[in-house]
């Protein structure tokens, strides 16, 4: 941990409560709970490996490990062996359980644990051989009750990233397959009653047990796939999900459906959005993509979120977070310090041209950036710059945001935030109440920190704008389609010039070829449009030259 961080942290004297309309420092808040460096270090450890390995024990959806990877491996026995392999085979393309890892989009798990952004522990203390280390990041094994292990997928499955061949936790996950799971699992569920299930599988008793839960608990989860890989589909998911419970404090679950409701017309009105960022928490005081989260600690909203996806008894959930308190005040604390990476980590610091970082900062506070996005202190402004090498030249030793999170509308698609109002019946539940969670629908999105903007392309909520020069471009002027892919070869997946997907002639041949997503913003809720009138735009005039968007380009990627 750097020394101007440490100071940082050691600068809060005060616990943030999470209330409505708290305000927070213009410099973020990296440590929430008021813990001292040693146990910062501590919880941000632990956090971590609660992040990479989900720990909420009373989940719903938990499926037996070692039986499940048996099925999608081929080791089966039993005489119905045939019937369940039909099954398996009809309803998955995978070849073995790795193999659906990698599907599911899960990174490698790294060979060292890395530090700062690329810090991803081994265990939840310093004794690296306290814990198994998966093969895939966001794997989570857990243990229950009647000691049968069970498999699910951690926060990282949709909140980390392979970058560059370095796996990032906080970065949103590109291609996140995590709803098309929970559609894949709940027709396998169906596919395989529990007798076929055991007969068919090494399956303990204790095993059986679990699966016969999942599966009545999925009874109780709708989910649905995204328009687009890249995206997630979590907010219709949990809405769905509560329309096949009680409308009552607890949202008991029930075999006749819950009361009718509006929110169902997500069923056929997308709201797809793309993962958040982690680092980017500390410096707002309302959450999610249009901050429609206002009151109650980010990290507990999205356990509920995905309790609720995943047909959980909301009391069995109240009562273990009462138990494990400590549990999510270490998950607050990883996110809280979680770190972008820079720039120069993967690239040679004088791909970046001094100067023009130097004068895209004069444009980005021309153009009024700076009003929305925030103020960025660069270390080339230092008196003792000179003594300094380039890539620490071109680090940001301050940011400074708002002490209340804005939320604007500037024309970009509203699907996403229309749709949030489905959820403001969360406030009912007992356990929002006894949280203080609470969700207002917003209209518009916060315009983000660009900390780290750089490392999350594509652009906007729904990935409609591939690339800086896109998006700084007028929104008639746009990319209508383009193919994106993993960020394996940073020569060839990138194009640094616009920071971002390669378009036209630059786009590898393999992501035409299967390996690639195919983005249409003609396609409902995938509009590219917005950010442009009055901001790049005025009287019909774009505001910059060719050049200067340049130089823009080259200081947004040293934040």
């Amino acid at each position: 941990m750097n020394v101007i961080l440490t100071v940082l942290l050691a600068s809060q004297a005060f616990a943030y409560n999470w209330g409505e309309g708290e305000a927070i420092p213009l410099d973020g808040i990296s440590n929430p709970l008021n813990l001292s460096p040693t146990e910062l270090k501590d919880y941000n450890r632990a956090g971590r490996f609660h992040a990479l390995n989900y720990p909420v024990t009373v989940t719903g959806a938990l499926v037996p490990y070692g039986p499940t990877k048996d099925m999608l491996n081929g080791q089966l026995n039993g005489v119905l062996i045939s019937l369940i392999e039909l099954a398996i085979n009809k309803l998955s393309p995978f070849k073995s359980f790795d193999d659906f890892l990698k599907w599911v989009g899960l990174a490698k798990y790294p060979t060292t644990e890395g530090q700062g952004a690329y810090f991803i522990p081994f265990s939840p203390n310093s004794d690296l051989k306290a814990n198994w280390v998966p093969d895939r990041v966001g794997l989570s094994i857990i243990e229950n009750n009647d000691r049968a292990v069970g498999m699910t997928f951690g926060c990282a499955t949709c909140h980390s990233s392979q970058l560059f061949g370095k796996v990032i936790l906080g970065l949103q996950t590109r291609f996140p397959r995590a709803n098309r799971v929970y559609v894949l699992g709940d027709r396998a569920l169906r596919a395989v009653p529990t007798p076929l299930f055991s007969g068919t599988t090494k399956s303990t008793k204790a095993e059986v047990k679990m699966y016969r839960r999942t599966r009545k608990n999925m009874r109780f989860v709708e989910s649905r796939n995204p328009r687009t890989l890249g995206l997630d589909t979590s907010l219709a998911h949990t809405a769905l999900s509560l329309s096949h419970r009680k409308k009552d404090d607890v949202a008991t679950k029930s075999n006749f459906r819950g009361t009718f409701r509006h929110k169902e017309r997500l069923r056929k009105v997308p709201a797809d959005s793309k993962p958040g960022t982690w680092w980017n928490v500390k410096y707002k005081n309302k959450w999610l993509l249009d901050g429609s989260v206002v009151s109650g600690n980010p990290v507990f909203t999205n356990i509920l979120w995905n309790e609720i996806g995943r047909g959980t008894d909301l009391v069995e959930l109240e009562a273990w977070l009462q138990d494990n308190e400590q549990t999510i005040d270490e998950l607050t604390a990883a996110v809280y310090n979680s770190e972008a990476p820079h720039i120069t980590d993967f690239f040679p610091a004088d791909r970046i041209d001094l100067l023009a970082a130097q004068r895209g900062k004069k444009l980005y506070h021309r153009l009024s950036c700076n009003k929305c996005h925030g103020e960025y202190h660069k270390n080339w402004e230092l008196d003792n710059s000179s003594q300094m090498n380039l890539a620490e030249q071109l680090k940001t030793f301050k940011v400074e945001y708002h002490e209340d999170t804005p939320i604007k509308d500037v024309g970009t698609d509203s699907h996403r935030y229309l749709a949030m109002e489905s959820l403001e019946q969360l406030n009912d539940l007992r356990i929002s109440k006894k949280n203080n969670a609470v969700i207002k629908a917003q209209k518009g999105y916060v315009p983000p920190p660009l900390v780290g903007v750089w490392a999350r392309w594509p652009y906007l909520h729904n990935n409609s704008i591939p690339n800086l020069c896109a998006l700084l471009t007028p929104e008639n002027e746009r990319p209508k389609n383009y193919w994106a892919g993993e960020a394996i070869d940073k020569e060839k997946d990138f194009d640094f010039d616009c920071n971002g997907y390669p378009m036209g002639n630059k786009t590898p041949v393999v992501w035409r070829q299967g390996q690639g997503t195919y983005y249409d913003t003609t396609s409902r809720a995938m509009s590219n449009k917005g950010h442009s009138h009055r901001i790049l735009v005025k009287d019909g005039k774009l505001r910059f030259t060719a050049s200067e968007r340049s130089d823009l380009i080259r200081f947004l990627q040293t934040l």
